[in-house]
């Protein structure tokens, strides 16, 4: 059962590691690559910074962004800047972030949020998470998938296998862990068994990893569309 406020307080954390790991960058550290491709470090935290700012308005009411061309923009503008202001703009977003989670609200309500998705308001804090944690492992600084918190990852996959649940383009697949499974997929042909690793299942799935230290008995590894 979700509990947008405990997951208010599991942002609250994961911003304060961000932080706390960010802050042993120096200036040269924040204009290298980061992990996503044609992103530095920078684009990483300025999107962090932005998309707090983005979820605020999907809480309150307003498109999530103007457009997506807008959202670019932002990013490129903000992905330069010295890392002190980098990481005071992510600590002044995730307050206000916060902030607008704390008002008390219907977390039934449904909002929506890019492309026309919608989803309960209740889950837009697990998503604040999922940008955090995830863009953590991104930023390349010693946070990888294995150090995720056990319980985001389990929730992590079974919200990605949700996301592919019903696609004809992806076929009928069981996502096996140690701690669980989940189903996925929706296209024609054979079910296919992919296990492994929370952390190794859950980089597949995100696009952050090939697939490779996965099991599928011999069969193909289902190709995902991206995120």
């Amino acid at each position: 059962m979700i509990d947008p406020l405990r997951d208010l307080d599991s942002v609250r954390e994961a911003t304060e590691r961000l932080l706390a790991a960010a802050a042993g960058l120096d200036e040269a550290a924040t204009a290298e690559p980061s992990r996503l491709p044609g992103w530095s470090r920078g684009h990483v935290l300025a999107h962090i910074s932005r998309n707090a700012e983005a979820l605020v308005n999907v809480l309150e009411g307003r498109p999530m962004y103007t457009s997506g061309e807008a959202r670019e923009a932002d990013i490129e503008r903000d992905a330069p800047r010295p890392l002190a202001d980098q990481l005071a703009d992510v600590r002044a977003t995730a307050a206000r972030f916060q902030a607008a989670g704390a008002v008390p609200a219907d977390w039934s309500r449904t909002v929506e949020l890019r492309n026309g998705i919608t989803d309960a308001a209740a889950r837009v804090p697990f998503r604040r998470l999922i940008e955090v944690e995830l863009h953590h492992v991104d930023l390349g600084i010693g946070y990888d998938l294995e150090d995720l918190p056990k319980e985001f990852a389990e929730r992590e996959i079974a919200f990605l296998a949700q996301r592919f649940s019903g696609r004809p383009d992806v076929p009928p697949t069981r996502i096996v862990a140690d701690t669980g499974e989940w189903g996925t997929g929706g296209g024609e042909g054979d079910p296919v068994t992919v296990s492994g690793t929370a952390p190794a299942l859950l980089g597949w799935l995100a696009g952050r990893r090939d697939g490779a230290a996965l099991n599928t008995a011999g069969a193909p590894l289902p190709a995902l569309p991206p995120l």
